[in-house]
């Protein structure tokens, strides 16, 4: 029973909980200003009476284009939604929260070495072994 409580309460499946849930009730509400909203205003651009109408005809075919740019328009929405409304606000808690916890802003980690470091590195102890 340990290992299932350890499970549960880690970070990562606490966060993907509640991005789910999140995610959910956000659909419904960028769903509903897409339909309500966009939609309208994408099928007039188009000249036609739905979103799903609106089409552009390259020679013999229709191009549903309307359906995908509703579609663009609500991944954008969503994403603009959850990053002001989500990211922004939890990484200030948590940059807020660290100060208070620490007295001092959060110290900058190490930038990761380049490539270019790791082969002269490898280059040296390579040297080094051949001199030993």
């Amino acid at each position: 029973m340990k290992g299932f409580k350890d499970f549960i309460m880690r970070g990562n499946v606490m966060d993907l909980a509640v991005a789910v849930i999140i995610g959910g009730a956000f659909t419904a509400i960028v769903d509903a200003l897409v339909a309500g909203i966009f939609n309208p205003i994408i099928a007039q651009l188009f000249q036609a009476d739905n979103i799903a109408n609106a089409t552009v005809s390259i020679g013999a075919i229709d191009l549903g284009i309307g359906l995908v740019i509703a579609a663009v328009i609500n991944f954008f929405l969503i994403a603009a939604i959850v990053y002001f409304c989500l990211i922004l606000p939890v990484n200030a808690l948590q940059k807020r929260g660290y100060q208070l916890k620490h007295g001092g802003p959060q110290p900058r980690p190490e930038a990761a070495p380049t490539e270019t470091d790791l082969l002269a590195e490898i280059r040296d102890l390579l040297k080094a072994q051949r001199t030993a």
